[in-house]
């Protein structure tokens, strides 16, 4: 399966494992799976690091680094053509990270992982990580 991880999802893959479910943390751990983080995720986790929403304990590039080595994730850079989906995806979702992830998932064939309930809500491969109590 080739699974494009949410930046939520990735970070709480690090940080906060219990947040997901266990077929969630199954399939992100499974060695055959391909496992993506999107350029769009480190803009995100960039962006409010700076602004201060994202208290990380190392810069971002050193941060993603080290786990996306550790964990044999792959990196999915934006190209064009992703950008380009956006234009025809409904805007029920605002936010331009996401939307982009959602293209990517959708112009890659990937599988989305996500707790975001307007992400699960478009067209396409989405998969509810979060872990139900």
């Amino acid at each position: 399966m080739r699974i494009l991880l949410d930046t939520h999802v990735w970070l709480w893959w690090n940080s906060e494992p219990n947040r997901l479910s266990p077929t969630t943390l199954e399939m992100i751990g499974d060695v055959e799976n391909e496992v993506y983080l999107s350029a769009a995720s480190v803009l995100e986790l960039a962006i409010k690091a700076r602004i201060g929403k994202l208290p990380l304990p190392e810069p971002v590039n050193e941060y993603v680094a080290k786990r996306i080595i550790k964990d044999e994730i792959r990196e999915l850079p934006i190209r064009y053509t992703h950008a380009a989906v956006v234009q025809g995806l409904p805007l029920t979702h605002r936010d331009p990270f996401d939307l982009l992830l959602i293209a990517q998932s959708q112009h890659e064939n990937l599988t989305l992982l996500t707790a975001d309930t307007k992400i699960l809500a478009y067209a396409g491969n989405m998969i509810d990580a979060r872990h139900s109590i």
